[in-house]
C-alpha cells in the first residue's frame, strides 16, 4: 500500500524531541518503522516536512539554534524529505497578568507581550494532502497512493481529514501523534473520529533506535549533527 506522510515539524519538536538527547531524529526511519507497525502492507513513498525557520532574537541559543535547524533540515532532506517553509509572525499584543493558577485571567489588568505565531503552516499540511488526494485518479494504478498519514496532534487538520474521508473513500488515512512516552497528552478525538487507525504514543526506544548518523553526506558539504544536541 503506498503511502504518502505529511509532517508537522513543530509538533515533532515539541512533542517528541525538545529537552531530549533525540533531535538528531531520522524521521523517515521512524515513519516508515512506525506504519509497518500500524498498517504492515504499507510502502513509505514520499514524506512532506512543514515548518518555520528559527527566530534567533527569540531561541534560547540565538543563532546557533539556526544553524542547528537548517543543518538538521539538509540532513532530512539528503534523505529524500521534501521541506515546505511557512513563517513566524512577531506582534505586539495585551494579555492577562499571569498571577497564580487560582486567580482567574482579567481584561482589567493585562501586559504588553510580543506573540509568535507560526503562520501558513496548517493551511499548507491540508492543501497540500488534499491536492495528493485529488490527483490520484488521473495516475496509473501502480502509481497511486493508497493512504495518507498525517503526524500532527493538531486539531486544526481536522476538517482536512473529513473532507479526505468524506471526498476519496478509496483512501486509508493514518494519524501518529508526536507524543514522547512518559508525558501528559490528550488524545484528540476529532482526528481520530476520521481517521482509519492512530499511534498515540512514540516510545523512547523508538526514538533512540531510530537516530540519524553523526555525518549525514548531503550533495555539498555534509550536515553535522550539532555538538549540544
Amino acid at each position: 500500500m503506498r503511502t504518502a506522510c505529511f509532517i508537522d515539524g513543530y509538533n515533532v519538536f515539541y512533542g517528541l524531541v525538545a529537552g531530549t538527547s533525540f533531535k538528531w531524529l531520522n524521521l523517515p526511519s521512524l515513519i516508515q518503522h512506525i506504519v509497518h507497525v500500524e498498517a504492515p502492507e504499507s510502502q513509505l513513498t514520499s514524506i512532506d516536512f512543514f515548518t518555520s525557520g528559527v527566530k534567533p532574537s527569540l531561541a534560547s541559543r540565538g543563532s546557533q539554534s539556526k544553524e542547528a535547524q537548517d543543518t538538521y533540515l539538509r540532513a532530512l532532506i539528503a534523505k529524500g524529505v521534501v521541506v515546505h517553509y511557512g513563517r513566524h509572525q512577531l506582534e505586539a499584543r495585551n494579555a492577562p497578568r499571569f498571577i497564580s493558577k487560582q486567580s482567574p485571567p482579567s481584561r482589567l489588568d493585562q501586559v504588553a507581550i510580543w506573540k509568535l505565531e507560526e503562520k501558513e503552516t496548517d493551511v499548507h499540511i491540508a492543501i497540500s494532502m488534499y491536492r495528493l488526494a485529488s490527483r490520484q485518479a488521473s495516475l496509473p494504478a501502480e502509481e497511486r497512493v493508497q493512504q495518507l498519514v498525517l503526524v500532527s496532534a493538531d486539531t486544526d487538520m481536522t476538517p482536512a481529514l473529513k473532507a479526505i474521508k468524506e471526498d476519496f473513500p478509496d483512501l486509508r488515512l493514518g494519524v501518529i501523534l508526536p507524543h514522547r512516552e512518559g508525558t501528559k497528552r490528550t488524545t484528540p478525538g476529532s482526528l481520530k473520529n476520521h481517521s482509519h487507525w492512530m499511534r498515540r504514543l512514540v516510545t523512547t526506544e523508538e526514538l533512540a533506535a531510530h537516530q540519524l548518523p553523526e555525518r549525514v553526506p548531503t550533495k555539498k558539504r555534509p550536515a553535522i549533527k550539532p555538538e549540544y544536541w
